[in-house]
């Protein structure tokens, strides 16, 4: 795995609940320590959040971008979280460019902050807040191709020492985290899950045959369930689309009760 372009898509939890110490979120606190602990110091950082949705690729390009609480009904202290990271204007540019040269159209936006799916993982694993980060939007059409072809796009950015983060969830069924647990529950949960994991990390998938599994996600057993919308998922494709490979590392866990999954892709 040489050189190969390092991507992370991880599930990032509920709202801030990860910063409150919260018991259902302490296994991905602990994962996301690990996995920063484990890999290089990255020049820069790529997040494309699941809470961020534009009619075409939109790219933060602020020096210094505030943050957005884009949450309700938590505690004050979660309004007055602070994550001070740097913009990257030069960067910014630069992934208009890649897409653009990919005949995708995007945009800079030089007055959007960041929202929870970049600084809340963040602030868990990089809590200097001193890396350089930019923002990608989700395009708001949800279409799973375009989203791998956007991640392809930025495979031209030359920096080895990029970390693209897709900031989403595995599991995302806002109904299902507040009903009780049923049997049936947990195994439309786990055989989602079990079908992601083959998915990203077996190696005897051809790209090719990896590539159609996620386009066709919905084919999943029981996708809906899991992603009755899918904005959550769609980070990942993103994700792969950047690495171009199998996952290098996978981490399953428990987050708010539920089986999820996190994807690196990194030799180093």
């Amino acid at each position: 795995m040489n050189n190969q372009r390092r991507a992370l898509y991880l599930s990032h939890g509920g709202g801030p609940m990860p910063l409150l110490g919260d018991k259902s979120h302490e296994e991905m606190v602990s994962c996301l320590k690990n996995i920063a602990a484990s890999i290089d110091r990255p020049s820069a950082i790529i997040v494309v959040s699941a809470h961020w949705e534009q009619s075409s690729p939109t790219i933060t390009s602020g020096e210094n971008p505030s943050l957005i609480y884009d949450y309700n009904g938590f505690p004050k202290e979660s309004y007055e979280i602070q994550y001070p990271c740097p913009g990257a204007p030069t960067l910014s540019q630069s992934m208009a460019e890649a897409l653009k040269d990919a005949g995708i159209e995007a945009k800079l936006d030089d007055s959007r902050g960041f929202d929870h799916g970049l600084f809340v993982p963040l602030k868990i694993m990089y809590p200097e807040a001193d890396i350089p980060c930019v923002q990608l939007s989700l395009v708001n059409n949800l279409d799973p191709e375009l989203h791998i072809k956007m991640g392809q796009a930025l495979q031209t950015l030359g920096d080895q020492s990029l970390l693209l983060i897709g900031s989403g969830f595995s599991f995302h069924n806002m109904r299902a985290f507040f009903t009780p647990e049923t049997d049936e529950a947990k195994t439309m949960n786990e055989s989602f899950e079990d079908w992601l994991l083959e998915t990203c990390c077996d190696e005897k998938l051809t790209e090719t045959e990896r590539e159609k599994r996620l386009i066709n996600w919905q084919s999943a057993p029981f996708a809906r369930y899991c992603h009755p919308r899918e904005e959550h998922l769609l980070p990942l494709h993103v994700c792969y689309g950047f690495a171009g490979s199998a996952s290098s590392k996978s981490y399953e866990l428990q987050v708010l009760n539920k089986k999820a999954s996190m994807y690196l892709w990194s030799d180093r």
